[in-house]
């Protein structure tokens, strides 16, 4: 699926992305084909958060892995600047991702316990030999106020910090190398509330002091709609809608998207309504399935979800979905941007 973003000014492009994994049966050793990301595509333009959202088990973290660099697609491409992220050249995918920085849920894992914050947060520089240790300090030094760390904090180590401590220390090391691009994944789920707004604003701030466009993956639709500008939402490994904030959560037309946004628990205490769970588990990403991934959790199925994989509906400038009740009942005007893919049972 296409989620359009100003072409002109993106400095990310992913084009047809899919990632399979093998995986073998415990009794027969019978392989099978997991298809955890299938045919995603858009753009991240300078100075824009784009939002991935989806239950566990939807890509979006694999995904995330393709684009940081982490996991090299099994087909498509993801262009940075022009430039493949994944291409053969290991001094060039050296220096594209220099450029793209990830950010992980647990800062734990990803700061030695042995450091102090200060040479974690220098290590970047170290291991790139990027100016004098003096320089190399004061740049240090720099990044801890540019993300809220006291001074002395350089000198402790991690199990000594807060968890939101924790994660401004990671967020430190990623900006070390003056990236373009900060690939976070699920990055405040683990804080309590009050601290996830901290770090929100941390990153508001990142995109417009610095001019930082931010891939942000997340479960929690409420954490979404305060910081991004477009959303991609994902069910097994499809991109099944995508647009403006306003458009996803104001508008939304995918019976999936509509269930993740009745989840949310409702700011007024006055309002009744009753989520309606979606029975069973995310499915379709398995190969040999057909029709619509959606289909055998959707509640508004019909019969011909099961043998036709929906194409994209233009639903506003911009506002993409892939559903064939949805389509059925678009406003007179709109269209369909891809064909519908017939499969037999």
């Amino acid at each position: 699926m296409t989620s359009r973003g100003d072409g002109d000014q993106a400095v990310l492009r992913v084009e047809h992305v899919s990632k399979q994994f093998g995986r073998r049966g415990l009794l027969s050793g019978a392989g099978s084909v997991v298809r955890a990301v299938n045919d995603v595509s858009f753009s991240v333009a300078r100075a824009e958060v784009v939002a991935i959202v989806g239950e566990t088990g939807s890509g979006k973290s694999t995904l995330g892995n393709c684009i940081s660099g982490l996991l090299r697609p099994t087909t498509g491409q993801v262009w940075f600047e022009n430039k493949d992220v994944a291409q053969d050249s290991q001094g060039r995918r050296s220096e594209l991702r220099r450029k793209i920085q990830p950010v992980f849920q647990d800062p734990r894992g990803s700061l030695d316990p042995r450091w102090p914050v200060e040479r974690t947060i220098r290590e970047p520089l170290d291991a790139n030999r990027i100016g004098t240790m003096r320089e190399r300090r004061e740049k240090v030094a720099a990044l801890m106020d540019r993300v809220g760390l006291p001074s002395f904090a350089g000198r402790r180590h991690p199990h000594q910090l807060s968890g939101g401590q924790q994660q401004r220390v990671a967020i430190a090391a990623a900006l070390a190398l003056d990236p373009e691009l900060l690939v976070a994944d699920e990055p405040v789920s683990a804080l309590d509330v009050s601290v996830q707004a901290q770090i929100l604003n941390l990153f508001e701030s990142l995109r417009a002091d610095l001019g930082l466009a931010i891939l942000f993956i997340s479960h929690d639709l409420s954490v979404v709609r305060y910081l991004s500008d477009r959303v991609l939402v994902m069910y097994a490994g499809r991109v099944v809608e995508s647009g403006t904030v306003a458009q996803v959560f104001d508008h939304p037309v995918h019976p999936y998207t509509r269930a993740l946004l009745d989840a949310i628990p409702a700011a007024d205490p006055g309002d009744r309504r009753v989520p309606v769970p979606l029975k069973g588990e995310i499915g379709g990403a398995v190969s040999a399935g057909t029709g619509c991934v959606f289909a055998a959790r959707c509640p508004e199925a019909v019969a011909a979800c099961a043998t036709t994989v929906p194409g994209e509906t233009d639903f506003g400038p911009g506002h993409l979905a892939s559903c064939l009740v949805a389509a059925a009942r678009r406003p007179e005007g709109a269209s369909s941007t891809t064909e519908e893919r017939l499969t037999t049972t």
